[in-house]
């Protein structure tokens, strides 16, 4: 018998190849960057080639050394206000250096792998903080747009503001005027030409068009001077008191790294959304967040360094580079190669840019930065005081005292959701008591639901509804008590959700120790003792005998009056499941709480590892084959599931069995053989057919050798995944693998393929995270798996 072996799994090789795609989206990407490089640094008053130095080097560095191959970085707005101000409080040269030791600290923070942990941040202070820069810059620039000069601070701007729209510059308005009226007309140019001309950026066309005008109407106004470089500033070490200095270096360093790192997040999903055959064909790897961070401190060494402006990742530019269908970090780079040389050839050309078209452009940035969508957001979560406290707190004082702020309200609005809960009681019309639980149930709260509480009448039934997700242990003992008092005063007890469903109850009495008001079952015994209850029963044996035994009786005590006369409908008019849903055996994987079902909902099929035999194999198991035509032919539902999960120790096995040699005949190799395409599947192959190593017998011989050499994820090429992350190890990786496998045995059984062609039955794919309680759903793409969202009413993936 001949064995072949299939290519082996190992690290995919790196390659630093240009791709077409790359070079179009860094033209794309430079022709956005040098306009708006220009104007930040045009906002913040350090020289102009400022901007550029930093867009160049952002563009190069980070690109070489980041984490995240397709975040753009330069000069950004983000810390236009911060770094305005510490020109005018310790001029440019000290600025450069405070930007080197802001670079030092970020690869310092990227070494201890801290990266993460700065996404703790509340949303709404970061979205806050970007919306009072955003307010600052728009003050500032407005009254360049209007021909006059900003003051040193926003409200001063505000106050000044009336002043200046009494008496405004006409040329400079009408620049300014003409740069606004492209950049909002731009996007929505009709016809052929205009989805011609749409290819250009806005900024870019905004910025040519004013720059043209003001040149053939000849206004005297004035315009870019770029210096030589000859006399380019180069950084001083810093001076001053060394308590500014640090705090200087602390907030350069926290509002780059945050602002880079939610920017590398957000181009993390916009390039797992993109479709089409590129997409599928060169995939970008996730953002490693802490080399990431690394890279842009060495970008700010190297940007304070040679005199230009701090360096972070760009959203903006991020975004267009990602929808210009850039595959590698190559389109970074190039893009700061094309910008530095534009800084040395287009020299001329720059220096004809009328100040207000870029006041103009940067103002908008500052107005697009009050986002009415993260309000919304915001808002709808609750967080509304925490955005507006940042806002206002870096308007009036500056951005580290707005952050400081900001998380100070974040804490005061948590402490206050966490203590106030609101406790109320009513009488149904059918007599029982109803006391209402809004809120979490802390030590806070437990005197004021004792006195709730206690307003229930002895004897009576009551229902206590909880709406809560948080419960400590000085109010559940509280709640405890409580119950226990009530029933032995001969009174009735239900506790519910908000939704109105049961929450089981904790058999202590039982002599249990038991995990309280677990939701599918009515309890989970991790002591189990024996008890009269079960004695009565006439339960004999020990250990899980008494506990099987234990469980029925709360079952026919707690359960069973609950669904006794749904049970009896079944009974009476016969089981008509719409899904058959197969699965793995493991105890892990309760099917009826996974996915929220009850009697009659679910054909289940469980076996080891969720496996589908083709039909007609050698040695095959014939009860799936038969529980497959019993319910697609008899029972006729409409759709299957095959559902894998994290953890299967049958796709261990089969792991383990890749290292080859004989395998022994024992029933559970047998049965795991049917496993062996989903590892041919895992290591490049598509299909049943050519399986390695499977004997003429179908029993032995050696399975696919070269799997167990996997890197992170288990896998060398594409394959199916995760949407939002890659595989944890190999064992998850053949586990995704195997799902899709399973489906494609499925259409080898004539009745499921007869009934696919008709239209009448679909076929679904899932994959159950037992450590996360996360489910994941098959795409229509057959290769990604997508988070299952929590929602209301209706399931939407994320």
């Amino acid at each position: 018998m001949t064995t072949h072996t299939p290519p082996r799994l190992g690290r995919p090789g790196r390659r630093f190849r240009p791709h077409p795609a790359d070079l179009s989206a860094s033209v794309s990407v430079f022709l956005i960057a040098l306009p708006l490089s220009l104007g930040i640094a045009l906002a913040t008053g350090a020289p102009l080639q400022a901007g550029l130095v930093a867009a160049a080097v952002g563009g190069i560095v980070v690109g070489l050394l980041g984490g995240a191959p397709l975040q753009v970085s330069g000069p950004a707005a983000g810390l236009t206000v911060i770094t305005a101000d510490l020109i005018q409080t310790y001029g440019w040269r000290v600025t450069c250096g405070l930007t080197v030791v802001a670079g030092l600290a970020q690869i310092a923070l990227g070494c201890v792998r801290v990266a993460r942990s700065a996404l703790a941040i509340s949303p709404a202070i970061v979205h806050g903080m970007l919306a009072g820069i955003g307010v600052t810059i728009a003050l500032a620039q407005l009254h360049i747009v209007l021909g006059g000069s900003p003051e040193s601070s926003a409200i001063a701007n505000a106050l000044e503001l009336p002043e200046q729209l009494m008496d405004p510059h006409p040329a400079a308005l009408s620049v300014s005027g003409i740069t606004l009226a492209v950049l909002l007309l731009w996007p929505r140019m009709p016809g052929k030409w205009g989805r011609l001309l749409r290819t250009a950026p806005a900024a870019l066309a905004a910025v040519l068009v004013a720059t043209a005008v003001a040149a053939l109407a000849g206004l005297q106004l004035p315009r870019v001077d770029l210096p030589s470089w000859r006399s380019h500033a180069l950084p001083e070490l810093p001076h001053g008191p060394l308590l500014g200095l640090a705090a200087a270096v602390l907030t350069i360093t926290l509002v780059a790294s945050v602002e880079s790192l939610l920017s590398a997040v957000a181009v993390d999903r916009l390039a797992s959304a993109r479709k089409g055959p590129s997409a599928s064909e060169h995939r970008v790897p996730r953002a490693d967040l802490d080399r990431e961070l690394r890279g842009q401190g060495a970008a700010n060494i190297v940007s304070g360094a040679l005199g230009g402006l701090p360096v972070t990742g760009v959203a903006v530019r991020s975004a267009a580079n990602v929808r210009a269908g850039a595959v590698s970090r190559w389109s970074t780079v190039m893009h700061g190669v094309w910008v530095m040389l534009a800084a040395g050839v287009l020299v001329g050309a720059l220096e004809l840019i009328p100040l207000a078209a870029l006041a103009a452009l940067v103002m908008v940035i500052g107005v697009q930065m009050l986002n009415f969508a993260h309000i919304r957001n915001v808002h709808r979560h609750r967080e509304f005081p925490v955005y507006a406290a940042t806002v206002a707190g870096v308007v009036v004082a500056g951005v580290l005292e707005g952050v400081a702020v900001g998380i100070a309200v974040a804490v005061a609005v948590a402490l206050h959701r966490l203590a106030h809960t609101r406790v109320s009681v009513e009488q149904e019309p059918d007599g029982a008591h109803r006391v209402r639980v809004r809120g979490q149930l802390t030590f806070l709260a437990v005197p004021r639901l004792s006195r709730t509480l206690g307003q229930v009448p002895d004897q009576a039934h009551a229902i206590v509804e909880l709406h809560g997700s948080f419960m400590d242990h000085a109010a559940y003992e509280s709640l405890q008590h409580w119950r226990d008092a009530h029933l032995a005063h001969g009174g009735t007890v239900t506790i519910t959700g908000r939704d109105g469903q049961r929450i089981a109850e904790p058999a202590s009495e039982g002599g249990h120790h038991c995990r309280p008001w677990t939701p599918w079952r009515n309890h989970a015994c991790t002591q189990p003792a024996a008890s009269d209850e079960q004695q009565a029963t006439g339960a004999k044996g020990s250990g899980g005998n008494r506990q099987l035994a234990s469980g029925l009786s709360a079952f026919q005590r707690n359960t069973a009056p609950l669904v006794r006369e749904e049970l009896a409908r079944l009974a009476r008019e016969g089981q008509r499941p719409s899904h058959l849903f197969l699965t793995c055996a493991d105890s892990r994987l309760v099917t009826s709480m996974i996915t929220s079902s009850g009697p009659g909902d679910l054909f289940t099929v469980r076996n080891v590892g969720n496996l589908v035999p083709l039909p007609g194999a050698e040695s095959s198991d014939d009860s799936v084959a038969a529980a497959i035509e019993y319910a697609v032919d008899v029972l006729e539902v409409s759709s299957i599931t095959v559902c894998g999960h994290s953890g299967c120790g049958a796709m261990q096995a089969l792991l383990d069995s890749a290292r080859g040699g004989p395998q022994p005949r024992t029933p559970l190799w047998r049965w795991l053989r049917h496993g062996w395409p989903s590892l041919e599947r895992m290591a490049g192959g598509r299909g049943p057919g050519g399986l390695t190593g499977v004997g003429s017998d179908g029993l032995t011989g050696a399975v696919p050798v070269g799997l167990m050499g996997a890197g992170p994820g288990g896998r060398t090429g594409e394959g199916p995944r995760i949407a939002d992350r890659l595989a944890a190890d190999a064992v998850e990786k053949l586990c995704l693998a195997n799902v899709v496998q399973q489906l494609e045995h499925l259409m080898a059984h004539e009745a499921v393929a007869r009934r696919v062609v008709e239209g009448s039955l679909e076929l679904h794919g899932m994959y159950f995270h037992v450590g996360e309680a996360q489910a994941y759903l098959l795409g229509e793409d057959a290769e990604v798996f997508a988070r299952v969202a929590p929602s209301v009413g209706e399931q939407t993936m994320a």
